[in-house]
């Protein structure tokens, strides 16, 4: 990792992650069914009744369960497959496929009626009526396969109720739209489906969290399910072309399509998202502002007749093809773009089109390999939602070797009204930056000093060192082996199977806390970093996995908040020594040498790492790509906003405490110099105030409670 861009055509992009790819061609490459890696991965557990497959975009997981269904209709008696797919664009990854060309035992085949994503009509109750008709007639039927959406799902479920689709397979794609809320109904009908144990289910994602901080299955649903884990790292090492990632955001003053000038590239295919006409950036006007953009770009020239595309000239002399999905007042013109995007004859062909400016489009499962930039204005929904879209450029595609993200954020200017929301905007960015960047990190496994060398590791010409700093690498998986002292173990196989496999999950909700990512970005002098590595994670592990024993809990606190800073701290590592002169690390070993840097002069020990504010290496970034004045603003409005401990808080500061008093046998001093010990003394006394006050409150209560 680097925060060098690396594209010299360009100076105003500050990425924030910035990796080299292994380019193996592991992920391309087909077994002798047919499989890519994780395909087979997953096909290695199509008995499971409850499959959930997490696994990023362009990875195969259409495929993958094109050959669960199969095996589960010929080897395992279930009747039928329901496809279920968010909206009906997406439909199309579920088209009749000829596997047994490839090598597998039969052929994915959907009769055309029964792919209901390309019915006429929208999906709303009354028009969607008769696509509830055609699944009650296919479950009626012979047939084998159908898809739907989730809305015609939703309501077939509501009419002819969960019975009706017993002995089936149910596979949900893009399952983050899924929520455990009581009011998501696919949610609590997939929840009831569970309950009765009379179906099959394949849940598949790209991005397993929800930019609502809602949890996708409750913890009882959630623990039915085998877990199939294919990591970006595998996806992006293993790829043929594309060597390198970059995203960043770019913070920008005035319209933002002056800046949107400033960071595209016209030599390089793009996908630009203009906000809603609804966001604070728009500029009220959708048209004009597809407009400027072109009118950035060069001279437009016409519109081609076939495609619809519109004919930019540039400066150098070079004719763009520019898609305008924005436009929705020509219904004929905007179906000829559309279905030219779509022509399969065109999807090797990278001069088909090269920019393509989109609104609410082109983003989740929208295939266009060419893809080198994805460039979004403003803060889009969720983190999902930048998942999403950071996928469309990750693309593997002959000749294509870099690709990169860029998040135009508005820069809080002092004459604001709405700094807040400004403020707000920019944390969001900053958040789906650091989780993309633990996202696209390696896989750590933990153990305590001493553990011994790990299976299939490798560590080094001086192999494994007892008392060393040792550092194993599984050169397959690119998984990373660490040692730290007082490190916590699970103590049950789930604990161990969440610090092996859902350890992003527990980041992304770390990242998603807003007080979390203001204190540790913007209020560093007043807050002590263990007030978000122990409470705050603390808080947010007991919240998440609320069944699981307090020593489990702590264990995975500790492993998650090990993951976070480690990653952290080697980037700020390789970022010093490129400061010093002494070169970052380059090629896809960057990650691993900016661990090497972070430890080769001390052992790893859980305290230091509670002592590292996760958010250190970011602070660094956007130091370089704000305002000074504008960052100290943004600072002070931070720092007005801090109020005495609550007393949610104060518990955790006590039980903290206790645990002091249990390692050193006495209570923590409020007059101590040590920061932290400091805290948990004042949370003591502040619990007690809260508890003296719930007592008196209480007291008061009594007499009439009779």
């Amino acid at each position: 990792m680097s925060d060098q861009s690396g594209y010299p055509t360009n100076a105003y992009t500050v990425p924030s992650v910035s990796i080299t790819t292994a380019r193996t061609g592991a992920s391309s490459k087909a077994n002798e069914l047919g499989m890519r890696g994780m395909q087979e991965r997953a096909y290695a557990k199509r008995g499971e009744q409850y499959l959930l497959i997490k696994s990023p975009p362009a990875s195969g997981k259409s495929r993958a369960l094109m050959f669960i269904a199969l095996d589960k209709l010929y080897n395992q008696g279930l009747q039928q497959v329901i496809v279920v797919v968010p909206e009906r664009s997406i439909g199309g990854s579920f088209a009749d496929e000829p596997l047994t060309k490839f090598g597998f035992y039969w052929d994915w085949q959907v009769a055309p009626q029964w792919n209901l994503c390309n019915a006429p009509g929208v999906d709303e109750p009354r028009v969607a009526k008769s696509k509830v008709d055609a699944v009650r007639k296919f479950l009626a039927s012979g047939d084998k396969v159908l898809v739907c959406t989730h809305a015609t799902f939703r309501f077939a479920v509501e009419e002819l109720g969960i019975e009706a689709f017993d002995n089936r397979l149910i596979a949900v794609d893009e399952f983050h739209h899924v929520s455990s809320n009581p009011d998501n109904k696919l949610g609590s009908q997939l929840g009831a489906f569970i309950a009765r144990n009379k179906v099959h289910l394949v849940a598949m994602t790209g991005s397993y969290f929800r930019g609502d901080s809602e949890a996708v299955l409750g913890p009882a649903d959630e623990a039915r399910f085998e877990t199939v884990t294919y990591t970006y790292y595998e996806q992006l090492n293993g790829y043929q072309w594309l060597k390198s990632l970059d995203i960043g955001y770019f913070f920008y003053t005035g319209p933002y399509v002056d800046a949107v000038n400033k960071v595209l590239d016209p030599a390089q295919k793009a996908i630009v998202h203009i906000p809603s006409v609804n966001a604070r950036e728009s500029l009220k006007d959708k048209q004009r502002e597809v407009d400027e953009i072109m009118h950035g770009m060069g001279e437009w020239k016409g519109i081609d007749l076939i495609t619809g595309f519109h004919l930019v000239q540039t400066p150098q002399g070079r004719t763009l093809k520019v898609a305008d999905l924005v436009d929705d007042s020509d219904a004929t013109r905007r179906s000829r773009v559309l279905t030219a995007l779509k022509d399969p004859a065109q999807k090797n062909n990278r001069d088909h089109v090269d920019v393509i400016i989109a609104l609410g489009m082109a983003k989740e499962g929208f295939d266009w390999i060419w893809c080198e930039h994805a460039l979004t204005i403003g803060y889009r929904g969720s983190l999902t939602e930048i998942v999403q879209i950071i996928g469309r450029a990750t693309r593997d595609a002959k000749g294509k070797e870099r690709s990169r993200f860029t998040n135009l954020i508005a820069e809080p200017a002092a004459e604001q009204s709405a700094v807040a929301e400004a403020v707000n905007d920019m944390l969001k960015a900053i958040s789906a930056s650091l989780l993309m960047e633990q996202v696209l990190a390696p896989c750590y496994k933990f153990t305590p000093k001493n553990a011994g060398p790990q299976q299939d590791f490798d560590y080094g010409e001086d192999g494994y060192k007892d008392d060393g700093h040792n550092i194993g690498v599984n050169k397959d998986t690119g998984q990373i082996h660490l040692e730290i002292n007082g490190l916590a173990q699970p103590e049950t196989p789930e604990a161990t199977r969440i610090c092996k496999e859902d350890l992003n999950e527990v980041v992304t909700s770390f990242l998603q806390n807003k007080i979390a990512l203001e204190r540790g970005l913007f209020d560093k002098e007043h807050t002590l970093p263990e007030e978000l590595t122990q409470l705050c994670m603390g808080k947010i592990v007991r919240e998440r996995y609320p069944e699981r024993s307090e020593a489990d809990q702590e264990a995975i606190r500790q492993h998650a908040i090990a993951a976070m800073n480690i990653t952290q701290q080697a980037k700020l590592a390789l970022a010093q020594a490129d400061a010093s002169g002494g070169g970052a690390a380059q090629g896809s070993t960057a990650l691993l040498d900016g661990v090497r840097k972070f430890i080769n002069v001390r052992d790893l020990d859980i305290d230091l790492i509670d002592r590292i504010n996760p958010f250190d290496a970011a602070y660094a970034v956007l130091a370089k790509a704000m305002d000074e004045k504008s960052l100290r603003q943004v600072q002070a409005s931070i720092a007005a906003k801090k109020v005495s401990i609550p007393e949610e808080e104060a518990r955790d500061l006590s039980r903290r405490a206790l645990q002091f008093k249990n390692e050193r046998g006495r209570l923590p001093d409020i007059n101590s110099a040590d920061a932290w010990e400091k805290r948990m003394a004042e949370g003591v006394v502040a619990f007690a105030r809260y508890r003296a006050q719930a007592k008196a409150a209480q007291a008061q209560g009594e007499p009439g409670d009779g």
